[in-house]
């Protein structure tokens, strides 16, 4: 199991724990979301400095 399968699985569990009520399943599927993205950049597969650096500072 990789980082990615492992941050997502993580995200999932502990959205289910955190969450009680009306909004779990969209609590549950954002923090889902937030694992995955975490474990993509352990495992090298999503580069965040070109989402934080902007074009502005290209010019």
């Amino acid at each position: 199991m990789n980082a990615t399968q492992t941050g997502i699985i993580a995200g999932l569990i502990l959205g289910l724990a955190a969450t009680q009520g009306f909004l779990a399943f969209l609590v549950t599927l954002a923090i889902g979301f937030v694992g995955l993205v975490v474990g993509r950049v352990i495992d090298g597969e999503l580069d965040l400095s070109d989402v934080f650096a902007g074009k502005g500072r290209d010019r």
